[in-house]
């Protein structure tokens, strides 16, 4: 009747079926949650498999308190689930649901799901209400609680607050360096010491053997501060956790919950690399570790590489970790008046039991530094500080990487899958959203560029310029931009009109003086194309249907088939025509249905 459960996050616990009310149903409640717990089952985490045990007792204390209660599992029916889907919404509106989906996933298992009846099972795979209560408006007069960021730090916002870790994460390695050099000072050479260094590299040397910080009487308020500074010299305290952690998880680009438990094992690759086992929550059964592998650098580098900092880590927390005897690489010396502990007792691994085991203050670290941590000035100059978040900071990373990668999301997907580093971290960012317009802008410029210049190159060789006339269009405005008398009396008319443009020699093409047999979409590019008023509300109906293409083409196909003809309406034709004109043309346009035509698509 008991399930001992394993963890893949390494914690253990014990349900005890015995305990659960109607006796009839225990055998079968045991073997699904050892099975809904076990190495495939879906809740592999101590938390998760807590909240699964209260929802089936839930469920049971609930049926073994009705008139006739279902005696054993064939003998529960829809009703009995509609009764308590009933029960929970009016006393827990917001969890009802979450209940419900437990016991489905519970009931569906091998070990009990022959003896559940069809009408029970229909009645829990059925599409469940939303009974969600929406939050309550929030009083005029009260005060509103800060709103929490979600998104990543600017480029700035990141600088100070990579600078403020590594300067805090500095001080605290020289804090515990200048102890272990003092008490290594006492044991190997204690003459060379004044009086009153000696006594305290004895007191030293007392507390790395035993663990034990001195006591001083008074308030614990009071004592609390000297015997952290004690405790200081050899070992890390809580207050030291969150800038270690924070750079950690920066350099690292993993999330909070894999740098707090961050294994003491490890091993070193040729002192240039490290590789240690990391667990990444939330995967799936028996695909919660990876083995990763981080880059040392030099000595004078340790702050600046995954590897650097996760051996100093285990180097500042290694005393206590040898006196708690934990195999977590984070391990402190916390004063145990509140756990009621003392001694070598004091010192633990924070998150052992709980990733939520202590409580770090990053807002307080941020604030109460020499030099406080600021966001950037809102508009009108206010400053305020800056909010540090486990959150904000894996987004900036992933943020940075991505534009390391030129944003190949393929590439960038490193701890997450592409859809979930798209959708959790890169889509909304300030940081990417502007990297992305000024990557699609100079790719835009360039891409028009090359357009314009196979535009040009290809006029150049089909005769050098465009006939392009302003204003009113007559026989003695089209002579006096070059044309003969009679074709400008025959451009005029209209007669000479093609598809979009006029051609003022079909006959004789400028590149093989032969009969034209190039496309509408050439004409752009030749010097028999003459380009009037009239001509514009045509040219800006084929603007429209080059827009309509590039939903159904890719880029690179877009610009190679369609750049040239439409650079050279945009930059050396419209160019030409003064904004009353165009104005006036846009007024007059049509859906262009030539372009469909003029491609030969069936060919295509």
């Amino acid at each position: 009747m008991v399930v001992d459960f394993h963890g893949d996050d390494g914690r253990k616990g014990r349900f005890d079926c015995g305990t659960r009310p109607l006796p009839d149903w225990r055998p079968a409640l045991a073997a699904a949650f050892a099975q809904r717990t076990g190495p495939d089952g879906g809740r592999r985490t101590l938390s998760s498999a807590t909240s699964a045990w209260q929802s089936l007792g839930r469920l049971m204390r609930f049926l073994a308190k009705l008139p006739v209660p279902p005696a054993r599992p064939e003998d529960l029916t829809s009703k009995h689930l509609d009764a308590f889907l009933d029960a929970r919404a009016e006393s827990a509106p917001t969890t009802v649901t979450t209940d419900l989906r437990e016991i489905h996933s519970l009931f569906v298992l091998p070990g009990i799901a022959p003896l559940i009846s069809p009408d029970a099972m229909d009645c829990l795979k059925r599409r469940l209400p939303d009974t969600r209560t929406k939050k309550k408006a929030r009083p005029a007069t009260s005060e509103k609680r800060p709103k929490i960021d979600t998104v990543g730090y600017s480029d700035g916002e990141l600088a100070r607050l990579m600078a403020a870790l590594r300067a805090d994460c500095a001080r605290i390695r020289n804090r515990i360096a200048t102890g272990e050099e003092l008490l290594r000072r006492f044991q190997e050479a204690p003459q060379t010491l004044s009086e009153e260094q000696r006594a305290e590299g004895q007191q030293l040397a007392h507390m790395a053997v035993t663990g034990e910080v001195p006591s001083f009487p008074g308030p614990v308020d009071e004592a609390l501060p000297e015997r952290r500074a004690w405790a200081g010299q050899l070992f890390l305290t809580l207050d030291d956790l969150v800038p270690l952690l924070l750079l950690m998880a920066a350099l690292a680009e993993r999330n909070g919950e894999t740098v707090k438990e961050l294994p003491a094992h490890h091993r070193v690759l040729e002192e240039k690399a490290v590789e240690v086992r990391v667990v990444k929550r939330r995967r799936g059964p028996k695909r919660w570790f990876e083995t990763v592998t981080w880059e040392i650098g030099p000595a004078n580098r340790q702050l600046h590489t995954a590897g650097g900092v996760y051996l100093l880590l285990l180097q500042l927390a290694a005393r206590s970790r040898q006196l708690c005897e934990s195999e977590l690489a984070v391990c402190v010396w916390r004063h145990g008046t509140r756990a009621g502990v003392q001694g070598r007792e004091e010192h633990f691994a924070p998150f052992a039991r709980s990733l939520q085991g202590v409580t770090l203050l990053m807002p307080r670290w941020a604030a109460d530094r020499p030099r406080p941590l600021l966001a950037d000035p809102r508009p009108g100059g206010e400053r305020v500080p800056l909010q540090v978040t486990f959150n904000r900071l894996k987004t900036s990373m992933e943020v940075r990487r991505t534009k390391r990668m030129g944003g190949h999301l393929p590439s960038a997907a490193k701890s997450n899958t592409m859809a979930v580093l798209f959708r959790h971290y890169l889509s909304g960012d300030p940081v990417i959203t502007e990297w992305a317009q000024e990557v699609l802008g100079e790719a835009l410029v360039d891409a028009e560029q090359a357009a314009l210049q196979a535009h040009q190159q290809a006029l150049k060789a089909a005769g050098n310029t465009l006939k392009v006339v302003s204003g009113p269009v007559s026989p003695e405005s089209l002579t006096a931009a070059g044309l003969d008398p009679e074709t400008a009396e025959q451009a005029a008319d209209g007669q000479l009109d093609t598809g979009w443009t006029a051609c003022t020699d079909h006959d004789h093409h400028p590149a093989t003086d032969a009969p034209c047999q190039v496309t509408f979409l050439d004409c752009f590019h030749c010097g028999n194309c003459l380009i009037t008023r009239d001509h514009l509300p045509h040219l800006l109906g084929l603007l429209d249907a080059l827009a309509a293409r590039r939903r159904h083409l890719s880029v690179d196909d877009w610009w190679k088939r369609y750049g040239p003809a439409w650079a050279a309406i945009r930059r050396d034709i419209l160019a030409k025509f003064t904004p009353a004109e165009v104005k006036q043309a846009a007024a007059a346009k049509a859906t262009d249905d030539l372009l469909d035509l003029t491609e030969n698509p069936w060919e295509l």
